[in-house]
């Protein structure tokens, strides 16, 4: 690992290098969680920037958008134009001590400027691990194709088990397959800087939108592997478990995820119908399962009896799980997120907080997300580039600066 970085040192990953060319989501979030643990992230922009930062609004006052906010904290910023051989001299210096390098170009477009991981990086970089995060991956029918998350939800298979008969296929509301690709190329990083200790070698790590989507159709596509019977879709209602579904009660809508006998005997309870736990149509889950109907109707007709919030804390304090259905202004004020860290300010800009949780080495923000080339006259000083050669790689448009409004 590079020992060279002068930010603070701290995580899991402190004296680990980053280089992240990668733009928009999936790359971007796999380099804020390495930084968060302590790597020393470096991200590359090129002249016209991340198109992210113009994806709003909403916007913050120098004119960011919070989709980018969200996505780059603890990182350092330059600014290269890459389709300039100098550009990527300077990449290539940079490259000379790193450990990581993320990257999510078109297919090719690296190749087509010399600097591919067979075509030169894996002989001149050894020990660097190379992460490439793509839509479909350089091969098969679709390799080199571009893709973006909804895209990937619809040709993956995610949009044909999410919504209900009455709506059709619907994307899931989160851009659920960027981010679990960038979480993805995490650990593929990870794998490799463990394997590396063994190897002294670095390898390429891919992770694609259109794998990682087809990877998380569990249980729809180990029901139809095993049954052959195609999946529907179901709304709220799970395809193997009931009742494991939202339902309205007297003062809000909640959900009921009930996985196993003993946890329906104590909703039964709850609902002063202890009788319906041993009735031969609900016993177990699969007559649950075969009388979900009917069972439905009857939970429904208590529910609508009670207090929703109330009852799912009662519910969850005798471990059965359920919840009110909220909103995220709820979620991001509620004690137990605050109490988890799950909402930081950091420099004045909140975010999400650190969902892994480390106790002799855990991550933190130290670092607002870097306005656009912030840190380009640093970065090129601690690469070896003099003022005056700094001062012509801004003349000549190689490099540009932030300047601050």
């Amino acid at each position: 690992m590079s020992t060279s970085s002068p930010l603070p040192v701290f995580g899991a990953l402190a004296g680990l290098k980053v280089i992240d060319l990668s733009r928009v989501l999936g790359g971007p979030y796999c380099g804020q969680i390495l930084a968060d643990h302590g790597a020393s992230v470096i991200k590359v922009e090129p002249p016209a920037g991340d198109e992210t930062r113009a994806w709003g609004p909403p916007f913050a006052d120098d004119g960011t958008a919070a989709y980018y906010l969200g996505l780059n904290r603890n990182k350092r910023d330059i600014v290269i134009d890459l389709s300039r051989a100098e550009g990527r001299e300077i990449v290539l210096k940079m490259l000379a001590d790193a450990d990581v390098l993320i990257e999510n170009f078109k297919i090719g477009t690296l190749e087509r400027w010399g600097i591919g991981y067979e075509q030169a990086l894996r002989e001149r970089f050894p020990r660097l691990i190379h992460c490439r995060v793509s839509g479909f991956g350089a091969d098969g029918p679709l390799g080199g194709a571009p893709g973006y998350d909804a895209v990937a939800q619809a040709l993956g298979g995610l949009m044909s088990v999410n919504g209900s008969p009455d709506s059709g296929p619907m994307r899931v509301g989160v851009p659920v397959v960027d981010l679990t690709t960038g979480l993805s190329a995490v650990i593929g990083v990870l794998l490799a800087v463990v394997e590396r200790q063994r190897s002294g070698r670095g390898q390429f790590v891919e992770a694609t939108l259109y794998d990682t989507a087809v990877s998380l159709l569990h249980p729809q596509s180990a029901n139809w592997l095993l049954s052959g019977k195609a999946p529907q879709l179901s709304g709220n209602a799970h395809s193997n478990i009931v009742p494991y579904d939202k339902f309205r009660t007297r003062t809000c809508e909640v959900f009921l995820g009930i996985g196993n006998n003993g946890q329906w005997k104590k909703l039964c309870d709850f609902l002063g119908r202890p009788e319906m736990a041993s009735e031969p149509r609900f016993a177990t889950n699969a007559d649950r399962f075969g009388n979900r109907d009917a069972l439905r109707a009857l939970l429904e007709e208590h529910l609508l009896q009670v207090d929703g919030e109330l009852l799912c804390h009662q519910l969850l304090a005798a471990g059965v799980p359920a919840g009110a259905v909220r909103a995220i202004p709820q979620v991001l004020a509620d004690p137990h997120t605050l109490h988890r860290d799950m909402v930081v300010q950091v420099e004045g800009v909140r975010g999400i907080g650190i969902p892994v949780k480390l106790s002799r080495t855990p991550g933190r923000t130290h670092s607002a997300p870097p306005h656009f080339g912030q840190h380009t006259r640093e970065l090129l000083a601690e690469h070896g580039y003099g003022d005056a050669t700094i001062e012509a790689l801004i003349a000549r448009g190689t490099v540009s600066q932030h300047v601050p409004a």
